[in-house]
């Protein structure tokens, strides 16, 4: 991969529509439950490894289609999380590593993958921004129903949201991590967080 692809057209707009209404009707959709790097961002994850796909399916059949187009065979451990980006709303620059959580050795994961669901019809800002070091290497402009693909290890941003925008920004991103057994016994078969617990 350099560093990023980008695929539009992923789904049909209906799963889109449904996805979106399934996110927000969830108890868990919360203020940021991320670190601090999140402003303004609400939203919830999911932990699970690939032998807890099933259960994640089953708790969340609105989620099937997403896991069986975007989750890469080669990883093993997964950090699912919708983010929802509103006006003056902003990420900063950081680098991917949430399941520090679990075992503070996890390196940054092998990809992120990024599908955007829906998007105020004027958005100032929330442009994706990669980096290598001190070097840009990705501008992406969201789009819906697109999905963008980069290299874990990138630091990233997200520009902030023009105060006058209305509606949101809400996108499903999932670190995928390739981890060593040792790490992997720590992650849980299927686990939830919202507003900074698991719960």
């Amino acid at each position: 991969m350099a560093y990023y692809t980008e695929t539009r057209n992923c789904f049909p707009m209906e799963y889109l529509v449904e996805l979106r209404k399934r996110i927000h009707q969830i108890p868990y959709l919360a203020p940021n439950n991320l670190t601090y790097d999140f402003v303004g961002a609400r939203g919830f994850s999911v932990v699970f490894k690939r032998s807890g796909i099933a259960r994640v399916k089953e708790r969340f059949e609105w989620l099937g289609p997403y896991l069986d187009t975007l989750l890469d065979a080669d990883c093993n451990a997964f950090y699912l999380n919708p983010l929802l980006l509103v006006a003056s709303s902003r990420v900063d620059p950081h680098i991917d590593r949430s399941l520090r959580a679990y075992s503070r050795t996890v390196d940054p994961p092998r990809y992120v993958s990024v599908l955007y669901v829906t998007l105020p019809e004027t958005m100032q800002g929330g442009q994706l921004v990669l980096s290598q070091g001190k070097r840009e290497v990705g501008r992406i402009t969201p789009e819906v129903n697109k999905v963008v693909r980069f290299q874990g290890d990138l630091m990233h941003h997200v520009t902030p949201l023009g105060s006058e925008t209305r509606g949101e920004r809400l996108s499903v991103v999932c670190e995928q991590y390739d981890l060593p057994s040792e790490i992997l016994a720590a992650i849980p078969e299927l686990g939830l967080e919202s507003r900074g617990k698991r719960i």
